[in-house]
């Protein structure tokens, strides 16, 4: 009995040419692996015989070059993919060395030669010749406003006229006292002003003092705020020795020092030491009588400040040069801080003069051009200098293929917008009476104009932030830099343009 055949369904039948080619294809593939072995497999058979015709020096030189091919093809492999990863060169985290006098003091030459103002940077090495030359030890009591710094002063000074006042923000000025320890040591002790006070314009000062001092004493109530971490953060990556002074303990229980301790570590260090101290200052007592009465009186407060004296004793028992070398650095570190600074806004200044220079040439030079396609050939000359000298001013390698490549990128973004500039130019000479026919050159100057202190702004922004001229950022900074404040800036050099006209028109009329 023959079993009835099932119809194939629309699907199936698509499929069908689909899996014969398949099953082709599989046994094309089998055939020409079976092929594949049986040649391999002669091939093998065919070198053993010829090998076992060789000597023994030959078989030596034979396994010597194939364990050395095996060996580099393996460590090959391994350079490229671990464990089936590939393997990517790590980053550098490790922050960058401290400066040194001398390589500070060559910058300083250098960029005193071009132009920088150094005078500040000057004046910060000297002062560190003379308390090297003077052999001062100095403490700075360094801390927000109201944190007890002078009252600390007054207790580790008893009997020094030091101003204490419950507003805050008493301290105006860096006032420096002599201290001599239990141990004979000889302390300049800096009562620093308070960090956030109204204004916040003495913070600077305060922070550059701590930064020349030999050890810091943060003093602060209970536990820190994110600002006192950070500038807590800031002086101690810079190597400064800090202990964190503790301020008003009769607040604190035990654990809430341990508490204090254990955030400090985890946040900035196990380096830094606490000290608790209370820094004495007048206290409310009131006294209950057996009668019921009560007397409230005011008395004098106990500092308590050994603590802190043990951790400061501590570390000047610790050897002097090292306390020397550690200031010295955190100087040489401000000191090249403000050097930068200073070098930023000289190239900052200095760049503005360059895009305010090339984008009136680039006006001047569209009014100026006597046939079709000159203002092309004028600007392009123009942008290749304006490039040039800002990678110059800002120490950035211009080679000449990038920057011609850069300009071209430019001027096709240029073309974009260039209808709409034209549109807004033309819309602002409508307010200048008596234009005349000479309107169409004065439009493509002004855009001239905006282009080149947009384009200008741009590579300048992109050397400062980067170092080097990188495309794509500042291509797209100069587009956002073509549409801000545009209306003002049309008029500003439609202004240049109208007065140049007029100046010229004047020049050529005969006087009579």
């Amino acid at each position: 009995m023959s079993l009835p055949k099932l119809p194939l369904s629309p699907a199936a039948r698509a499929w069908l040419p689909v899996r014969l080619l398949l099953a082709v294809g599989t046994s094309i593939g089998v055939a020409f692996m079976l092929v594949l072995v049986l040649y391999i497999t002669d091939l093998g058979l065919s070198v053993w015989e010829r090998l076992q015709q060789r000597g023994p020096v030959f078989w030596l030189i034979y396994l010597l070059i194939l364990a050395g091919l095996s060996l580099g093809g393996a460590y090959g492999v391994w350079r490229v993919f671990r464990w089936g990863q590939p393997i990517s060169k790590p980053r550098s985290t490790a922050p960058p060395p401290p400066p040194n006098e001398a390589t500070l003091r060559q910058r300083l030459e250098r960029s005193e030669a071009a132009g920088v103002v150094v005078t500040d940077i000057r004046h910060e090495l000297e002062e560190l010749q003379r308390r090297r030359a003077a052999g001062e030890i100095i403490v700075a009591i360094f801390g927000e406003i109201s944190a007890g710094k002078s009252s600390l002063i007054r207790a580790l000074l008893p009997g020094t006229d030091v101003a204490v006042d419950v507003c805050g923000g008493t301290t105006r000025e860096i006032t420096y006292y002599t201290w001599t320890s239990s141990a004979g040591d000889r302390l300049i002790l800096a009562d620093l002003p308070g960090l956030n006070e109204a204004g916040g314009h003495l913070d600077r000062m305060a922070r550059d003092e701590a930064l020349r001092a030999h050890v810091i004493l943060y003093v602060c109530e209970g536990d820190l705020t994110r600002d006192q971490y950070q500038a807590l953060r800031t002086l101690v990556d810079l190597g400064s020795p800090v202990i964190v002074a503790l301020n008003k303990i009769d607040r604190l229980t035990e654990p809430d020092l341990a508490l204090v301790r254990e955030r400090l570590a985890e946040r900035i260090g196990e380096q830094v030491e606490v000290a608790p101290v209370q820094c004495g200052g007048m206290e409310e007592v009131t006294r209950i009588y057996h009668d019921g009465r009560e007397e409230t009186t005011v008395r004098e407060r106990k500092a308590q400040v050994e603590d802190l004296r043990r951790a400061l004793q501590r570390y000047l028992d610790a050897d002097p040069q090292v306390l020397d070398a550690l200031r010295d650095t955190a100087v040489f570190v401000l000191a090249q801080q403000k050097l930068d600074t200073a070098v930023a806004e000289y190239r900052r200044d200095k760049a503005n003069a360059i895009i305010h220079s090339y984008s009136r040439k680039a006006v001047f030079g569209a009014l100026a051009a006597v046939s079709p396609g000159t203002d092309v050939l004028i600007q392009g000359y123009l942008g290749y200098n304006l490039l040039k000298e800002l990678c110059a001013l800002y120490e950035a390698p211009a080679r000449e293929m990038d920057m011609q490549r850069f300009l071209d990128l430019a001027g096709n973004q240029i073309k974009r917008s260039l209808n709409l500039l034209l549109a807004l130019v033309g819309n602002i000479f409508k307010a200048f009476p008596g234009v005349g026919t000479v309107v169409g050159g004065m439009i493509h100057a002004v855009v001239y104009g905006l282009i080149f202190e947009s384009l200008g702004n741009a590579v300048a922004r992109s050397l400062e932030s980067r170092g080097d001229l990188v495309s794509g950022p500042t291509l797209r900074m100069f587009e956002d830099n073509l549409s801000e404040d545009l209306e003002a800036r049309t008029r500003r050099f439609a202004q240049l343009v109208w007065n140049r006209q007029k100046d010229g028109d004047n020049a050529g009329t005969p006087t009579g």
